[in-house]
């Protein structure tokens, strides 16, 4: 069954659908660029967080701006490669009643772990939906759906709508084809993803939860990149996946609306749990476009266990 088809048959409504298969054709041609290596190096420019562009990191964060501005259903617009969020909706109104039409907000990350991209590690897209509207004070537990793409040695797919689960597609030469429905995490699995291990200099309590780990036999999993990493755990349907905070950097690394909220979206989706240490990341509230976090997702169990030595 293709994603068109798949997500009717889910019960998506027909503004929903319509937005979400625009960027569908987003992450086909991300892909394309991807897979050609026809934007490698550096782009000259920094983003908003003084990191250095890559060519495919502008490339992408293009791709998505042009679908997302083609859609009339579309109000505001946020990338990690952007200063500020942009209400597109408002600059077409001239054209027409287009900013009363819009009905979702859309943020997204045009390629996460871009930095991986010249050793051919995996890499991704992360798009989160939500209703229309400025996202400041927002919660990532009020998206409509989240989309989060995977460019591996196949292109695959995931899709979490609200209360409809977590599904996968391959990308075929006719299009997205659907391949695993349904994906559900167990409430264990052994399986750990420790993203910033320099943390545990500094965070005594996250070098215990290491040791723990490795004293328990868990099977390290970690490639680098958040998106191949929750891609595992979405897969295999077990495991945990950390990015804590320590004292120079107290909020992390990874930014709450771009990469956290939709991950944490898809993970809770598919019967897992995501936590910033103190509360749910779906209650955690949008303060900033910028804002960091720190975040550990994965099986309900495995999550408590991590917490337990990181509070």
């Amino acid at each position: 069954m293709q994603l068109d088809e798949h997500l009717k048959t889910l019960g998506a409504d027909e503004g929903l659908h319509q937005v979400m298969m625009a960027c569908a054709q987003g992450v086909y041609e991300i892909s394309n660029i991807v897979r050609t290596g026809a934007a490698l190096g550096y782009a000259g420019t920094q983003n908003v967080f003084g990191e250095q562009q890559l060519k495919l990191d502008v490339a992408s964060n293009d791709v998505l701006l042009k679908v997302l501005r083609e859609q009339p259903l579309v109000d505001y617009v946020a990338s990690e490669e952007l200063p500020e969020e942009i209400q597109i909706s408002k600059q077409k109104a001239g054209t027409g009643n287009v900013e009363n039409s819009a009905e979702f907000s859309i943020a997204f990350d045009p390629l996460d772990g871009s930095s991986l991209v010249d050793v051919n590690f995996a890499v991704g897209t992360i798009i989160g939906i939500y209703p229309k509207g400025s996202f400041i004070g927002k919660k990532p537990g009020e998206m409509h759906a989240a989309m989060i793409a995977v460019y591996g040695p196949r292109t695959t797919l995931f899709v979490a709508l609200k209360g409809k689960g977590v599904h996968q597609y391959l990308l075929t030469d006719g299009g997205f084809m659907l391949q695993k429905t349904e994906l559900k995490i167990a409430e264990e699995g052994k399986y750990f993803a420790p993203g910033n291990l320099r943390a545990c200099l500094k965070n005594p309590g996250y070098k215990r939860l290491v040791d723990f780990w490795l004293e328990g036999q868990y099977t390290l999993r970690y490639s680098g990149g958040m998106v191949p990493d929750i891609n595992h755990i979405l897969l295999k349907g077990k495991g945990v996946f950390t990015y804590p905070g320590y004292t120079d950097e107290p909020n992390g690394k990874l930014r709450l609306l771009f990469e956290c909220g939709t991950m944490g979206f898809a993970i809770v989706e598919a019967g897992g749990a995501v936590s910033d240490g103190k509360i749910s990341m779906m209650e955690k509230s949008i303060e900033a476009i910028d804002q960091r976090c720190p975040i550990i997702a994965g099986s309900v169990k495995e999550v408590e266990k991590a917490l337990s030595f990181l509070i």
